[in-house]
């Protein structure tokens, strides 16, 4: 036995940090030794040359470099208390059982987490340990509520409203406010390969260039500092009313950029629901939810629960709250909406046009910092009206919705300097204007900066349309249709889709 029988293992995933930390306080309660430990998954963070930007096959780089920076300063913390963070590498299960045979535990303890990567993961661990007397124990602290809680009470299906969500949920439980002095000393590491956090560069990451990362650094204490600078402001906070802040604000942005770091639980949500409990008090006029500062933490939980509850809630088949649609599946759409080629200048500086939502929401879990499984799925399916919003006739203008925030086009001057010079009049249409407007601007259009590439107008009415169509289908159907009733709709949408061509040119010969 190379330590003491009180010795424990925490299991960081997510939830990197010390604050309000359950399952850092159930290890290191009564332990002679603890074993901090975070494994480097291949799975996430092995660089992947073939992928279409910087990173691994499920991340980009900015992601990759926040956790490192949320590690290090984790790893900072518990050296501070006497501790630290022991960083393997490899399949995470394996990694683990190698360690909880070599170290001869007592206690496992990690956060519970809701994601069928890691549901998957936990059943394998925990089979082990269990069958190895040793204890496992996972509290829940990613979320405000327990999930499998909401579920239970709703009669056992995930509640698919956010009334229905909020009715059942009730108050969430307060953060743990036990603070730490000190911690257990590590045991002995006998022959596990143990190292500090590594750099970019260890991990293979040698030639990425310092100005393609996000400006936002990862970490508790980062965390921690940017909530205490939010709650400041308390008029802002109670006056806080989603979606009315600006979209185009990039210098100083309209929310509290502070979805990373919930993302990977440097931010306890709890805590966080807290500080703004405290500001309310001192405030008694102030939104409320769905649109308040609070409301947005209580969607969270919404899309955590009902993607806990939903079988295939990634996908579309399969997947009983998805409304099955022939998506079109046009890959150089994709890739000129992934790469910021639309023609759209408001499009392309903010990355925003419908493909399929599966495919949409891969580039987004791939590019965005704070990309969350479960919010990033269902916010794709909301906004597809695949599920939740089935306004599928309410469609945003590339143009228009741009220009009520940012007139004169500060946000595409700035990520699109190749548009810099173009007049306010044209900035959000350049393709209007004309030719010499263009030259003294320095951009061609079709040259310097592309066409669009499709016809709003056309694209929009055309994609009511199809989704008029699916829609119909679903009803005729009540809801349950087959891959072949699709097969059929897309033959169909397709025969339309010529005889229009063919109408089109009809008239035009006529002319």
């Amino acid at each position: 036995m190379l330590s003491g029988s009180g010795s424990s293992v925490m299991w960081f995933r997510k939830g990197l940090r010390i604050h309000d930390n359950p399952a850092l306080q159930l290890a290191s309660q009564g332990a002679s030794h603890l074993y901090p430990l975070f494994v480097v998954d291949p799975h996430y963070m092995e660089p992947d040359p073939t992928s279409f930007s910087p990173g691994s096959s499920r991340a980009g780089l900015n992601r990759i470099k926040f956790l490192l920076e949320s590690l290090v300063d984790l790893d900072l913390s518990l050296k501070s208390l006497g501790s630290r963070l022991l960083v393997l590498k490899g399949d995470p299960a394996e990694v683990l059982i190698r360690c909880l045979k070599e170290w001869n535990v007592r206690k496992l303890c990690f956060e519970y987490d809701t994601e069928p990567y890691y549901q998957a993961l936990d059943t394998k661990v925990k089979n082990f340990a269990l069958g190895a007397g040793i204890e496992v124990c996972s509290p829940v602290s990613h979320t405000l509520f327990n999930p499998t809680e909401i579920i239970e009470r709703n009669g056992g299906k995930p509640p698919l409203t956010y009334q229905s969500f909020i009715k059942v949920a009730g108050q969430p439980p307060p953060p743990v406010t036990i603070t730490h002095s000190s911690l257990p000393p590590v045991g002995i590491l006998g022959s596990c390969d143990i190292s500090e956090v590594p750099t970019l560069e260890d991990l293979g990451y040698g030639d990425a260039k310092q100005d393609e990362f996000s400006p936002f650094k990862g970490g508790e204490s980062e965390a921690l500092k940017r909530l205490a600078e939010c709650m400041k402001d308390q008029a802002w906070v109670a006056k806080f009313e989603k979606p009315k802040g600006n979209p185009s604000a990039f210098l100083k942005p309209a929310t509290t950029v502070l979805s990373p770091y919930l993302k990977f639980g440097c931010l306890s949500s709890r805590y966080f629901y807290q500080q703004i409990q405290d500001v309310y008090e001192t405030m008694p006029k102030h939104t409320s939810p769905p649109v308040s500062l609070l409301g947005q933490l209580l969607w969270r939980d919404f899309f955590y629960t009902v993607a806990f509850g939903t079988p295939n809630f990634d996908r579309m088949k399969d997947n009983k709250i998805c409304k099955q649609i022939p998506w079109k599946d046009d890959d150089k759409l994709l890739e000129a909406w992934r790469d910021g080629r639309t023609g759209f200048p408001w499009i392309d500086a903010i990355m925003v046009q419908f493909v399929h939502w599966e495919r949409g929401r891969d580039v987004f879990e791939r590019l965005l910092i704070d990309a969350d499984w479960a919010i990033n799925n269902g916010n794709w399916l909301w906004l597809s009206c695949s599920s939740f919003f089935y306004q599928y006739n309410r469609i945003y203008s590339p143009t228009s919705f741009g220009k009520k925030y940012d007139p004169n086009g500060d946000y595409i001057r700035h990520f699109l300097p190749v548009l810099k010079d173009m007049p306010r009049q044209y900035i959000y249409e350049p393709w209007s204007a004309p030719l010499s407007i263009q030259t003294k601007a320095n951009c061609i259009i079709g040259k310097d900066y592309p066409k669009p590439v499709v016809l709003h107008d056309s694209a929009s009415k055309e994609c009511k349309r199809k989704m008029g169509e699916a829609y119909a289908l679903s009803k005729e159907l009540d809801g349950v249709v087959s891959e072949d009733d699709l097969k059929k709709l897309r033959r169909k949408l397709h025969e339309g889709e010529e005889q229009e061509t063919k109408s089109k040119r009809s008239k035009n010969t006529a002319v």
